[in-house]
């Protein structure tokens, strides 16, 4: 297991070699779900930040997608940047039409400034309502954004938790843009998948144009990513709510990694095990390609040949 980082105690570097997946992912695999932290000596951390990761630059981060057998990523801005894109930026660059990228930005956010993030390749902006990383998310501020970002057809990316969603969700659904919600929700996966609470969530989903990332798993577990009655079986008490979300929304959801997992610090997954996950909550042949190409590729490239 990876030690954790010097400079920041709790902090666990990402997975330094990640295990060979059992799962072959379809040609044209997009992971809807990553970041970059710096490296900080060139794209500073945000003063205000919550926590302070390791380096984890594009370079790394192309080099686990093509280990993985990834086509293309969609890298989302993480908290510890703040506002100033210009990592997330350079990676979606950098990729050569082969990354899309998810900005966060202040309601003050010119035209001008909106313009050059598209042309960079941004898609969507993120909205995180998650209290121990954000002091507050000003609902006013926010509805602004999404108006601005709207014209351009864009989507807005929700972080929230799942216990929190009654005080959102009218929010949320007077937004004008699509929807795509960060990791289910955030469920509390001790209660069951077919429970009152992740059934509101679905129901949520249902209202309108909603997309869900079936991700993070080591996020969400209790059980971890331990073997179930010696098999392999990593996350297994979140396999029920990934596999339900697929079962009843096949052509809205997404995938990703979730790399390098900030601001974990109990355990720091191994990718390859993350893919060999994904067959466990998409079971068919047809929801694989749904989830892992053609849903991605229709939101983030639409209209392009994979």
């Amino acid at each position: 297991m990876p030690t954790a980082s010097p400079k920041t105690p709790g902090w666990l570097d990402w997975h330094p070699g990640p295990s060979e997946p059992v799962f072959r992912l379809p040609a044209g695999t997009v992971d809807a779900h990553c970041h970059v932290f710096g490296p900080q000596a060139e794209f500073p951390f945000a003063p205000q930040r919550k926590y302070t990761p390791c380096d984890a630059g594009k370079d790394q981060l192309f080099r686990l997608r093509d280990h993985l057998g990834i086509a293309r990523t969609v890298i989302v801005q993480a908290t510890c940047h703040g506002t100033d894109n210009s990592a997330m930026v350079d990676a979606v660059r950098a990729a050569g039409g082969r990354a899309r990228g998810v900005a966060s930005v202040r309601p003050d956010v010119t035209e001008g400034e909106l313009l050059d993030l598209h042309a960079a390749g941004v898609r969507g902006v993120r909205f995180n309502f998650v209290r121990r990383l954000v002091d507050a998310s000003p609902r006013d501020g926010l509805r602004t954004v999404a108006e601005k970002v709207a014209p351009l057809g864009w989507h807005v990316v929700l972080y929230f938790e799942s216990a929190d969603l009654p005080d959102l969700e009218d929010f949320f659904t007077s937004l004008p843009t699509p929807l795509v919600v960060d990791h289910m929700g955030r469920p509390d996966v001790t209660r069951p998948a077919d429970g009152p609470e992740f059934s509101r969530f679905l129901r949520f989903v249902g209202t309108g144009d909603v997309w869900v990332k079936v991700t993070c798993p080591e996020r969400l577990s209790v059980t971890g990513p331990a073997a179930l009655d010696g098999e392999p079986h990593p996350y297994a008490d979140v396999v029920p709510f990934g596999h339900r979300v697929v079962e009843e929304f096949p052509d809205r959801v997404l995938w990703g990694t979730d790399w390098p997992h900030p601001n974990l610090t109990d355990h720091m997954p191994d990718d390859g095990l993350l893919v060999d996950y994904v067959p466990r909550i998409a079971v068919t042949a047809d929801q694989r390609h749904k989830l892992l190409v053609d849903n991605p590729m229709k939101l983030y490239w639409p209209g392009e040949e994979i």
